[in-house]
């Protein structure tokens, strides 16, 4: 039985990156990578980066069969990249395998070649998550209803997609693929979109979404789908009754939850949470000794920088000087990339009532940054709150062009208890989207 000193399963963000900290410092690590299309976790091969290289070409026009291929050829190369900055240090080996706990202290691997067990003396969890897929007559993944692993894999643009949820990975679905050409609807159950955003930004968003092709169907669920050689015939109950809808391909898109299934945590004495997620201490650290979880796995908000940030607190706790925890996580961002893109950080004004506490709004149109007339979309808008006493910002959002960039110089700002006026005074390089927090912040 081979022993190792680290063991990582999973070659997620914080995974790889733990992988590079390790050997750095001297340790050998063994890195446990179930399916070689996956090297570099979920981001760079079927999620924020692949998604977001179609979004941008959807919105330069490209056609759909080009713009998939420059989306292969880049996830390509890095998958490549990410699997040599590992694999060619010296201390580290990479695997290809599946792995399964054994007990507390013993996991068992397979390949082709066979199963084996291993030991170690710490071992860490970066499995990610998958999508869920609910229990609806006559759904199930094949070639016609897809996740967005697969759809991300369909070489061919669905002419008429119907895409059940309206959450982040749906929304930005939607738009990508109605600048495509598509006929796209969105089935959602909730009775608006972008439920954790300002509601009257949420409601601009969603009438740009429909002036650009797509329709909504809210306040309303699929209850059941029958395939057919044309297509899909859907069965969908709304506040106005049983409608019927069809469908070349449908994208099922309602959460994700931890890939911690094929682990058999049952094994072991990990506490497990509701979810299926390894619980965690602020420090990472599992209920077993020696065993941690990063990421999505550990029920961490699933976003490839909070995993990276994971990796940030697991560093720092083995080589640091243990002060970073998942209690002390920086100020962060929620970026939608849809048409024009969604950011919000901090609070709400509802979350703000609901606390009681005071609060000044700060609003601006998108349409009187010079930036967004050169881009040639103006739409949206810029909300801030800010303490009236201190002027620190308590949260804001943005549904803007560029939105995603600078969303960031203010989650700066409040992790630094910066004031307002700090923002309105600096000076931004110009034409840029960011100048509009000269504007924003006037008060």
């Amino acid at each position: 039985m081979r022993h190792f000193k680290n063991i990582i399963i999973g070659f997620g963000k914080a995974g790889k990156t733990l992988a590079g900290s390790l050997t750095s410092h001297g340790e050998e690590v063994l890195l446990i990578e179930k399916d070689p299309m996956m090297y570099g976790g979920t981001c760079i091969n079927i999620a924020c980066l692949p998604t977001k290289n179609l979004v941008i070409n959807s919105q330069r026009g490209v056609k759909y069969e080009e713009a998939f291929e420059t989306k292969e050829a880049m996830t390509a190369k890095l998958r490549n990249k990410n699997y040599h900055k590992v694999a060619d240090q010296d201390l580290a080996t990479v695997l290809d395998a599946s792995a399964e706990f054994i007990d507390d202290k013993i996991i068992k691997v397979t390949d082709e070649s066979g199963t084996e067990e291993l030991t170690f003396d710490r071992l860490f969890i970066n499995t990610g998550a998958e999508s869920n897929v609910p229990n609806i007559d006559g759904l199930k993944i094949d070639d016609k209803i897809f996740t967005s692993t697969e759809m991300l894999a369909k070489k061919e643009l669905a002419k008429n997609l119907v895409i059940l949820g309206g959450g982040p990975i749906g929304l930005e679905f939607a738009s990508m693929y109605a600048g495509f050409g598509s006929k796209v609807t969105v089935i959602e159950p909730m009775p608006s979109i972008l439920g954790r955003f300002e509601p009257e930004m949420a409601q601009a968003a969603k009438a740009d979404m429909e002036a650009d092709g797509v329709t909504f169907m809210l306040k309303s669920s699929l209850t059941k789908v029958e395939e057919t050689e044309a297509g899909l015939n859907l069965t969908v109950e709304t506040e106005d009754g049983v409608k019927d809808l069809q469908a070349d391909v449908m994208l099922v898109s309602v959460g994700r939850h931890p890939a911690t299934a094929a682990l058999h945590l049952e094994r072991t004495s990990l506490e497990v949470g509701q979810r299926g997620e390894i619980v965690v201490n602020d420090k990472l650290e599992a209920s077993v000794p020696n065993i941690y979880a990063m990421g999505d796995v550990a029920g961490s908000l699933q976003f490839t920088y909070i995993s990276l940030d994971d990796w940030r607190i697991m560093d720092n706790q083995l080589f640091g000087d243990k002060t970073r925890t998942k209690k002390n996580r920086p100020v962060f961002a929620n970026s939608i990339f849809i048409k024009p893109a969604i950011s919000s950080a901090g609070l709400t004004e509802s979350e703000l009532k609901a606390q009681g506490k005071a609060y000044k709004v700060l609003t601006m149109p998108a349409a009187g940054v010079p930036k967004a007339q050169v881009i040639g979309n103006p739409r949206g808008s810029y909300k801030a709150l800010i303490d009236p006493e201190t002027h620190e910002i308590l949260g804001a959002t943005i549904y803007a062009e560029e939105a995603y960039e600078t969303i960031n110089v203010i989650t700066l700002a409040m992790q630094h208890h910066l004031k307002a006026e700090d923002l309105r005074d600096q000076i931004y390089a110009h034409p840029t989207m960011t100048e509009a927090l000269n504007d924003l912040f006037k008060f």
